[in-house]
């Protein structure tokens, strides 16, 4: 099973890239549900990213921890109700993934 088969999207190989519209770097392999978290801090005033998804579900800790350890999001400040969520913005790189990273086709 390749990487498209399991919903995930990036740039694992130079060629990927070509072929595929992706950025060159930033993004590494991302999954469906990255990109999307990603792309619903593009609408929001400096770039803030959610704490909930679309159904209204906790956002997963391992997308917002996988995103930093990427640097496509930064911390932007600590939630004094839930400390151990983290309020996070995109940074450039993160934006510029956001923008111009292909989803995986279904």
């Amino acid at each position: 099973m390749t990487d498209m088969d399991k919903g995930r999207v990036g740039t694992a190989a130079p060629l990927a890239s070509i072929a595929n519209d992706n950025p060159a770097s930033g993004a590494g392999v991302m999954s469906l549900a990255e990109l999307i978290y990603l792309r619903r801090g593009l609408l929001q005033p400096g770039g803030k990213l959610p704490l909930f998804d679309l159904n209204g579900q906790q956002v997963s800790p391992r997308i917002v921890r996988d995103c930093l350890a990427r640097g496509l999001v930064e911390p932007w400040f600590p939630n004094p109700l839930k400390p151990d969520w983290l309020v996070c913005r995109l940074t450039e790189t993160g934006r510029h993934v956001a923008e111009t990273t292909t989803p995986p086709r279904p």
